[in-house]
């Protein structure tokens, strides 16, 4: 996501050059006080340890002609090197596209890839998709897809899972044990005990 790029590019800069500014002083001084010898092993750097992390934010995200694109908020961002990982605490996550409804993901966590383009939701996870009109004009009803576990790829604009979720779209409600979701197909597969409810549309004939 634009967002999480944007962020990471921000430490990226300005973290190396804390961490060079140190590692000089450093060698200044064992240059300065060590003997010569042969240089010490390097021990190996701790693993699973956040290298930064940020608490209460929200990140706002824009295109070029200064239109918002997505936000995202968390109680607690942290990030890791070894996987080059970013987890968030109680993540509520907005995208905005231009001609699309509004998509609002929110989990107790949210774990993203290196570059954005995969964000799990753990906990209490929920996505929804705004009532409005997909790329070609035609009216989308509102739907919501709940699960305890929900795997996103946001370049494809899929959502998967292997645990049991609840969906609603418009008044209709669908339930089963695993997802695939395909929002630029229009194509979602329910497996497992799949049980579902279908009103008849308002302009149906009785």
């Amino acid at each position: 996501m634009k967002y999480l790029r944007k962020l990471l590019d921000l430490l990226t800069i300005y973290v190396p050059v804390l961490l060079l500014g140190g590692l000089a002083l450093g060698s200044y001084w064992l240059v300065k006080n060590t003997p010569i010898a042969q240089p010490p092993a390097l021990e190996p750097l701790p693993t699973n340890v956040p290298d930064y992390f940020m608490r209460n934010f929200g990140v706002r995200s824009y295109d070029a002609l200064g239109k918002l694109t997505s936000e995202v908020f968390g109680t607690e961002l942290r990030h890791y090197p070894d996987t080059d990982i970013t987890d968030i605490d109680n993540a509520r996550i907005l995208s905005r596209r231009e001609g699309r409804p509004l998509t609002i993901a929110t989990a107790k966590r949210a774990i993203t890839n290196a570059d954005g383009s995969q964000v799990q939701l753990v906990g209490n996870a929920v996505v929804v998709r705004e009532a409005g009109r997909g790329s070609d004009g035609k009216a989308l009803e509102r739907m919501e897809i709940r699960s305890e576990f929900l795997h996103t790829y946001l370049n494809t604009e899929r959502v998967v899972s292997d645990k049991p979720v609840t969906i609603a779209r418009g008044k209709d409600s669908f339930s089963g044990d695993a997802l695939s979701y395909d929002n630029l197909e229009g194509v979602l597969e329910l497996t497992g005990r799949v049980k579902g409810t279908i009103y008849p549309s308002a302009g149906a004939k009785k």
